[in-house]
């Protein structure tokens, strides 16, 4: 799907050799983005589970509902497809240079294209590329799969879909914990709602005292600090925002058991 977007550089002044692929997160007002999201049909590996068809789809299901380790012969050329395009430009990097190294990383959709993207490399087998993928670290990543692809966005009895691999999960604070899912998975329920708003208040008030206490580049435009006050009845809604996972990368502060919990890992914030 040429609507998929994703991006590869590298920092050549800190480390010339890693390869950082991002996918790109939903855009409010991207309608083939959120058709993707909305789409909670099933595609179907044989022995590996079943996964969200929109997803797939973004990021090179075949017509036929297939995904080949190739692109089959006849292909419109004018159409490219996320993962074939993308495994085929690191292949060739990594031919170019020995010692190069990969992570993938995403934030809301784009997390959960990163964490496809890693586990088709691991159906097709691409032995090469999997020893040089360093991790998947994922934002705000909704649920991609079952409980049987869990092993290799909606968790209820409905949909079926699971989480899989440790949760950061991380406070208004910025306190953070290793988590098997995230807490006040029901954000419909009554028994969460005054909680949840008395959380969005402090997080109104936090805008505001953050660059005070922790310098200015932590300051908030007027733009956000109106979302927050506007969403304060919808509570949780503005944690999505990619303000509070690079706040919780930068101020942040978890166990050392981190640390042997693995290199795939979905970071929550709240």
């Amino acid at each position: 799907m040429n609507t998929t977007h994703a991006f590869m550089f590298r920092n050549k002044n800190i480390d010339p050799n890693l390869i950082m692929v991002a996918f790109k997160g939903t855009d409010p007002l991207d309608t083939d983005e959120w058709r993707i999201d909305i789409d909670i049909s099933w595609y179907k590996f044989r022995g590996v589970g079943r996964i969200h068809g929109g997803f797939m789809k973004a990021l090179g299901l075949q017509k036929n509902r297939s995904m080949p380790k190739e692109i089959p012969s006849g292909s419109s050329p004018e159409k490219s497809f996320a993962y074939y395009t993308i495994r085929e430009k690191l292949k060739n990097l990594i031919s170019e240079n020995k010692d190069a190294k990969f992570i993938v990383t995403g934030h809301s959709l784009g997390g959960a294209l990163a964490i496809l993207f890693a586990s088709v490399l691991a159906i097709h087998g691409e032995e090469l590329l999997l020893r040089k993928l360093e991790g998947v670290y994922t934002f705000g990543q909704p649920r991609v799969g079952d409980e049987e692809f869990g092993e290799v966005p909606y968790d209820d009895k409905t949909f079926l879909f699971k989480h899989f691999g440790p949760c950061l999960y991380f406070d208004s604070c910025y306190k953070g914990q290793v988590l098997g899912e995230e807490p006040n998975r029901n954000y419909f329920s009554l028994l969460y709602v005054v909680p949840k708003i008395l959380n969005a208040i402090f997080e109104v008030i936090r805008g505001f005292i953050l660059p005070w206490r922790k310098g200015k580049e932590y300051k908030e435009g007027w733009f956000m600090k109106l979302l927050r006050i506007t969403l304060v009845p919808a509570p949780g809604v503005i944690n999505h925002c990619p303000v509070d996972y690079v706040n919780s990368t930068r101020l942040g502060e978890l166990p050392s058991s981190i640390y042997s919990q693995g290199p795939n890992l979905n970071l929550k914030q709240d």
